[in-house]
């Protein structure tokens, strides 16, 4: 049980601003309102996944954002060459993981720090979408493009299926495959895993390029909701992923965390900010209220850090 307090914490506090929106708001327990937060932070949840591998190495990505920028124009031209859905989401997929392949290999084998090679192509990234759009929004796009042509009702269920199995998959990987618990080993101790014979760069790369994998996906699945893909998506994305990350339990030194912590996270962080709307309070305090739970949780994993080494030390 105790390997899960962090998400039981969590979790409680979910249900405390639940329970505080049921006694206190009208409006918030609707079907119409639940659809809008999920679809909302389903994005988010996606490309959490493969942040927490990123994480859990050690290793972080702040380009998350830029690069859902990009997959998301990607999406709309190759959707207005007359490619099919299924065929313009495995081209966001496909410039995904190119951009997050380029990233891992400056990380793992041009041992660029993680931060720094992933700022550079933050910027680079935003600055040649600015240029390419000159500003303009991805406009004129098929008549099949919202919602793959699908109706509202369908493509909410759609959305939520490839959700649960991309989670299913994730955790079920992370807790009793092989490769899985190898990113486990590189955060805790990369020398011993290299000594041990794991390839902690491929497995660094690798985490790099799955998770620009998913910003691919998550891109495409968010830019079919809309009849006009803006060319400044994903601002701020790169927060939110990251703060749910960290608030749900995975240490940002690596090593430790687990994908339901994730969920979790992503649960509490992106029910904040409309619940502060519903209770009549300034959307504005909801940055604040988040950068606050962001500070709890790294100081917790900080004051965790410096008692299980003093154990050690003792011991």
């Amino acid at each position: 049980m105790r390997s899960y307090a962090r998400e039981l914490a969590v979790l409680g506090t979910n249900l405390l601003l639940l329970l505080l929106l049921a006694t206190t708001t009208r409006g918030f327990f609707t079907a119409a309102n639940f659809s809008d937060l999920f679809l909302a932070n389903v994005p988010v949840l996606i490309v959490a996944l493969g942040m927490t591998l990123i994480i859990l190495t050690g290793q972080i990505d702040i380009s998350v954002g830029s690069v859902f920028a990009a997959c998301s124009i990607f999406t709309g031209i190759a959707a207005k060459a007359g490619l099919p859905p299924a065929a313009f989401v495995l081209v966001a997929c496909l410039a995904g993981a190119l951009l997050g392949a380029f990233n891992g290999a400056l990380s793992a084998w041009c041992r660029i720090p993680s931060i720094v090679a992933t700022l550079a192509t933050m910027v680079a990234i935003r600055d040649g979408i600015r240029w390419y759009t000159q500003g303009a929004w991805i406009s004129d796009l098929p008549a099949g493009f919202l919602r793959f042509g699908m109706q509202q009702p369908t493509y909410t269920v759609l959305v939520f299926v490839t959700a649960v199995v991309l989670v299913a998959a994730f955790a079920y990987a992370l807790r009793f495959l092989r490769p899985g618990r190898t990113f486990y080993a590189i955060g805790s101790n990369e020398a011993a895993a290299r000594i041990i014979g794991i390839n902690t760069d491929l497995v660094i790369f690798s985490a790099f390029t799955i998770t620009g994998a998913l910003i691919g996906l998550a891109a495409a699945l968010n830019s079919v909701r809309f009849n006009q893909i803006p060319s400044n998506s994903g601002i701020g994305l790169e927060m939110q992923v990251i703060a749910a990350v960290v608030v749900g339990g995975t240490a940002i030194t690596g090593g430790s965390g687990t994908i339901l912590g994730t969920v979790l996270g992503i649960a509490l962080l992106g029910t904040i900010s409309p619940a502060l709307t519903f209770l009549g309070v300034s959307a504005y305090w909801g940055k604040a209220i988040q950068g606050a739970i962001i500070l709890a949780a790294v100081s917790i994993n900080v004051i965790g850090s410096w008692r299980k080494r003093r154990v050690t030390v003792a011991a």
